[in-house]
């Protein structure tokens, strides 16, 4: 995104801004995300595609030789053998463009999620 440009507003936009190759993978993801989790909306959250569901559930974005996925550190934690190929930070882990996407792994790691924030929007209704 160069400066003069507006950062996208919707996750259709986000994606529009990148090469073909490159916007049929977010697709793939987007889709792979709606399958598992289909209560969860579709924002735009720190510059990037996020589902949300009693909250943040994943993120995700598009760099320039990777997809950086964003499933907070509970979800980097329960998954940590199977992302130990994955370049990873506190709650990211990269998966590279030049290899096929691991989109079971993204499906679980989401389910994951799902169960997580399901939980604790749970709690929160018993403690009201």
């Amino acid at each position: 995104m160069t400066p003069k440009q507006e950062a996208p507003q919707t996750i259709d936009a986000y994606i529009a801004g990148y090469p073909e190759e490159v916007q049929a993978i977010l697709q793939l993801i987007r889709r792979t995300i709606h399958e598992t989790a289909p209560e969860a909306t579709e924002a735009i959250s720190y510059g990037m595609p996020t589902f949300k569901l009693h909250g943040n559930l994943v993120h995700f974005g598009a760099f320039k030789s990777h997809i950086g996925f964003y499933p907070v550190p509970s979800g980097m934690e329960a998954f940590k053998d199977e992302l130990a190929a994955y370049k990873q930070g506190k709650g990211s882990v990269q998966f590279p463009l030049n290899k096929p996407m691991p989109l079971d792994l993204i499906r679980r790691m989401v389910e994951f999620r799902v169960q997580e924030s399901k939980a604790a929007a749970a709690m929160k209704g018993s403690r009201a």
